[in-house]
């Protein structure tokens, strides 16, 4: 993060996050784009201080959030940390489980792109207004944002499936798509109708699924106070002038928020036909301890051993012992889902208390590992909880041949060669040479594969998704780029830039006069006919100016364009509303 301007909060992301961040590069946005800000801007603090919680116009203040001007991040950094969170830029799209663990570190991420004109009411892209003047503001209350911190803390512990991952990239795709100031709409079509393919397979919702439905149906949809009368909260309906009025119509159904939300899937690619409302910021907490205590990270066994498994990703199992062993697991032997042997494959790092034990990072166990799980046979003490003078009873000290069945019907034989205790001194490894372990006719381990080391623990008390210490493996991904096409309409927007560019060149250097206004009208009729933004911009200084002439005409110009082209006409309405009565 060189060329980044820091802070004490974003100093303790670890190193992984911080592939994701980007200069948010503020000298990029073109004027079309601050003028699409300050129109979402003007029209949501003239509607929600009746919608939206109490907390939201006090958080705008607070965050140091302008309605003219798109924020700078860096400047909202220095105000956010005063209230101990911060803000950094990423391209788009990130995977959840990092967007969530920014979450647990207090750092909210923003997507520094803005959306594009046509889609200024609602965009399924992360974008800036989305993020800063969505996010932001309601984070100032201390409530919401500790619930926003544990939220991210939990959910980036959730096990993802393939699945998942697919709609991750279809969503990514869809926003570059949608976001592009060339869309292609057949490609925009394939790539929905692909997301709605994947939402419809027939597969049971992983943890992450369900987290990130909670995370939906609050984070970025949520309602609060009572079904008859709620208050907006999540960001996605305070960054949106269509649906955050539409919201409160009847045909969108009010629920009360609940873990059935966990359940409720949504499509980002249109309006929500229901809402969850919570009745107050304690109560997201309490769901969201309810949805973790479902979580293999709580539960661990055969079940959590299960997830992981099926999720084909980097994930780690906890033992009874305090020993994390974080690898892809692959194998689960059990008896009547009761766990006898486990096995990973690949590089695979041993921990304890998410630090990783000398002599058993990834290079010592490059092809995996595999351990017995449980108790010996014919033993009511487990080896974990065996004193000194047990572990000499059974044989199992240094420098001792032992042959240890387990109640599973895994067998280890060999020499002791040491042990590794954990800090409430239960052994939680036992290093063996010349060892064999075998389940039946089943060889799990041979004595020329080397030195073996073998987990101490009667069971799986956690497991969740990567590993335990994020320091210990490369997390480092390729991040899809989705590049949209150029064409010919490329160099008609550059034109369009220009004419908003000479409108607010003049307006703050307070030279703007009826001449500048006439050309830039002529040149929007010959090219840009349907752009309705730039007037509105014109009316509303001709009007601060007094300039009641020039402003007569820019309301007829408006009136017509809001005849030709129906689409926009609420969007002139709703902004002319807001311009100071002549």
């Amino acid at each position: 993060m060189s060329n980044i301007e820091t802070n004490p909060v974003l100093d303790r992301l670890p190193q992984h996050l911080l592939q994701y961040i980007k200069p948010q590069n503020y000298n990029d946005y073109t004027a079309i784009d601050h003028a699409v800000w300050r129109y979402v801007m003007r029209v949501n603090v003239a509607h929600l201080p009746r919608l939206a919680h109490q907390s939201y116009l006090a958080g705008l203040e607070k965050t140091g959030i302008s309605i003219d001007y798109i924020p700078s991040m860096y400047g909202m950094n220095r105000i956010l940390q005063d209230i101990g969170w911060a803000a950094v830029a990423v391209d788009g799209f990130i995977p959840p489980q990092a967007f969530m663990e920014f979450q647990a570190y207090n750092v909210l991420v923003i997507a520094s792109d803005i959306r594009q004109i046509n889609h200024i009411q609602y965009t399924p892209a992360p974008d800036i207004i989305h993020e800063a003047a969505g996010h932001a503001p309601i984070i100032a209350n201390p409530d919401y944002a500790e619930y926003l911190r544990r939220f991210g803390e939990i959910g980036s512990k959730a096990i993802s499936s393939a699945l998942d991952f697919e709609l991750y990239e279809a969503a990514r795709k869809l926003s570059v798509l949608k976001e592009s100031k060339n869309p292609n709409q057949s490609d925009i079509d394939a790539t929905e109708a692909h997301i709605q393919a994947l939402q419809s397979r027939d597969e049971a919702p992983s943890e992450m699924a369900q987290i990130r439905n909670l995370h939906w149906w609050s984070v970025e949809y949520g309602l609060i106070g009572t079904l008859e009368h709620p208050k907006i909260y999540g960001a996605g309906l305070l960054s949106s002038i269509g649906e955050s009025t539409a919201c409160f119509s009847s045909k969108i159904e009010k629920r009360p928020y609940t873990l059935e939300a966990a359940r409720q899937g949504f499509d980002i690619t249109k309006p929500q036909p229901h809402l969850y409302v919570t009745p107050n910021f304690a109560h997201l907490s309490q769901v969201l301890e309810e949805f973790a205590n479902t979580m293999a990270l709580r539960t661990g066994g055969y079940s959590g051993l299960v997830k992981a498994v099926n999720s084909k990703q980097l994930a780690t199992a906890e033992l009874s012992t305090g020993l994390q062993i974080s690898g892809v697991f692959t194998r689960i032997l059990d008896q009547e889902r009761t766990i006898r042997y486990i096995q990973t494959t690949g590089p695979t790092v041993l921990s304890h208390q998410n630090k990783t034990l000398i002599g058993h990072e990834s290079s010592s166990h490059p092809d995996g590992f595999g351990s017995p799980i449980g108790k010996l046979k014919g033993i009511n003490l487990a080896i974990e909880d065996m004193s000194p003078r047990d572990l000499k009873q059974y044989n199992i000290y240094e420098g001792e041949e032992v042959d240890l069945e387990f109640e599973g019907g895994v067998r280890v034989q060999g020499v002791i060669i040491t042990g590794t205790r954990n800090l409430q001194g239960k052994i939680m490894l036992i290093k063996l040479n010349n060892c064999r372990v075998t389940l039946g006719e089943e060889v799990l381990f041979d004595p020329s594969w080397g030195v073996y080391d073998m987990a101490v623990g009667k069971k799986v008390t956690s497991v969740f998704a990567g590993p335990a210490d994020t320091s210990s493996v490369d997390l480092s991904i390729d991040i899809s780029r989705y590049d949209a096409e150029q064409n010919d309409s490329t160099s008609a927007y550059d034109a369009l830039i220009k004419l908003y560019q000479v409108a607010q060149d003049h307006h703050t250097a307070q030279t703007l006069n009826a001449q500048t206004i006439e050309y830039i009208c002529q040149e929007l009729d010959k090219a840009h006919a349907s752009d309705w933004l730039l007037p509105l911009n014109l009316l509303q200084w001709t009007l601060e100016n007094n300039d009641l002439g020039t402003a007569e005409k820019l309301e007829s110009i408006l009136a017509s364009k809001a005849q030709q082209f129906p689409g926009i006409a609420h969007l002139i309405d709703q902004g002319m509303a807001l311009l100071p009565k002549q």
